[in-house]
């Protein structure tokens, strides 16, 4: 025995079973507990409840909903909700961010300060509190017969933001999302799997494939006799046609997207000026102008650089849509939370809940980190 405890792999096998036997031990405790306490109360288990009709209503859809609908459906439409907020709010997060960023690096005095004074302030101020106060401001914007026109098919109203939109359904538009982001991941996954000429032909093929399937999609949603563009235009007392944008989603993606531009400008600046000087003056030696120098190796560069900060500000952008619920979004955590209210089934609904996001927050850093690991170049960021 006392050979066995002087045996290092030995101890370390030993302390591992330990430790996970204990967590067992306490989660099953936990478990039995809970259960008993449920029995006490006279409340059931189980996910029967989800084939229930829910009762009520919310008020915003990304599909057709009815109070008659069951659990299950409306926790989908909460998920979906939650990755529409969020996949906007990153998006325009990103694009803010790389302006932000560009400008803090830049030589101007002027332009210099006024990234600083951005990214002070839109990062000290609390994200719910940014969300209250556009929720205030989109929420006030004149009635829909005053709406602020841009170009006669965009409308700002205090009911959303009215726009146009073609005549093909949320379906086939998601199935347009989909065909395009399993392309992309096809294009990562041949990265180096096959010879670059075979590579350059697959891609040629698949970007002039791509809008006629695209096509084919919508001509197989579009209903004859309708525009194929449908505008919306004031009718009575509201607008008719075209999408809307309902004002709660507006000041969240508003909010997210400042927040989150404030935190990514800095990763991005960070990238930008993480590529060695060695290499900017090797491009002017070669004869290489500003503008080719900045495309062709700083931001290549940088991009590498800053990719797996990007990827922790992307799973924390889409943990704070939860914020949703301060101004009345219907998303996954609010439906969560009002399912719970509705049904008493807490432990189900925040094992739900749990589950999603960890889904979610994992299939984004699975993506960003396949795309780091594709885009990497040996001996720079990595060994081998």
């Amino acid at each position: 025995m006392g050979s066995l405890l002087r045996n290092r792999k030995f101890r370390e096998i030993f302390l591992q079973a330990f430790v996970i036997s204990v967590v067992a031990g306490l989660l099953i405790a936990m478990v039995i507990n809970a259960k008993a306490s449920l029995a006490a109360q006279s409340l059931t288990t189980g996910f029967g409840f989800l084939e229930r009709s829910t009762g009520w209503d919310f008020s915003f859809s990304v599909l057709p909903y009815s109070i008659s609908d069951t659990y299950r459906k409306t926790l989908t439409i909460g998920i979906l909700n939650t990755l529409l907020l969020g996949f906007l709010g990153i998006a325009l997060a990103t694009i803010v961010g790389v302006i932000i960023g560009l400008i803090r690096t830049s030589k101007n005095f002027v332009f210099s300060s006024l990234g600083t004074i951005y990214v002070e302030v839109f990062r000290n101020v609390p994200l719910i509190l940014q969300a209250v106060f556009w929720y205030s401001i989109v929420s006030h914007l004149p009635r829909p017969r005053g709406a602020i026109s841009l170009g006669d098919a965009v409308f700002l109203s205090g009911r959303g933001i009215y726009f146009p939109t073609f005549n093909i359904g949320v379906t086939a538009f998601l199935l347009m999302v989909l065909v395009l982001v399993a392309w992309l991941a096809f294009l990562l996954f041949i990265r180096d799997k096959i010879p670059t000429i075979t590579r350059k032909k697959i891609k040629i093929s698949g970007w002039i494939a791509m809008p006629v399937i695209w096509l084919l999609i919508a001509w197989t949603a579009y209903e004859p006799g309708t525009p194929l563009i449908n505008v919306p235009a004031l009718k009575g007392l509201n607008f008719r046609g075209g999408m809307r944008m309902p004002p709660e989603l507006t000041a969240l993606v508003i909010a997210i997207a400042l927040y989150g531009g404030a935190y990514i400008g800095e990763v991005v600046r960070a990238g930008l000026m993480s590529v060695p000087r060695g290499q900017i003056e090797a491009g002017f030696i070669t004869g290489l102008s500003s503008r080719h120098i900045f495309t062709r190796i700083r931001l290549p560069l940088a991009v590498r650089a800053v990719l797996p900060s990007l990827t922790n500000q992307y799973v924390q952008l889409m943990k704070a849509t939860t914020i949703g619920l301060v101004v009345g979004f219907s998303d996954f955590f609010m439906i969560i939370s009002t399912s719970i209210n509705q049904s008493g089934q807490t432990l189900e609904l925040i094992a739900i809940l749990m589950i999603g996001f960890l889904i979610i927050n994992l299939s984004i850093a699975y993506v960003m980190n396949t795309i780091n690991r594709r885009i990497a170049l040996k001996g720079y960021e990595v060994k081998g």
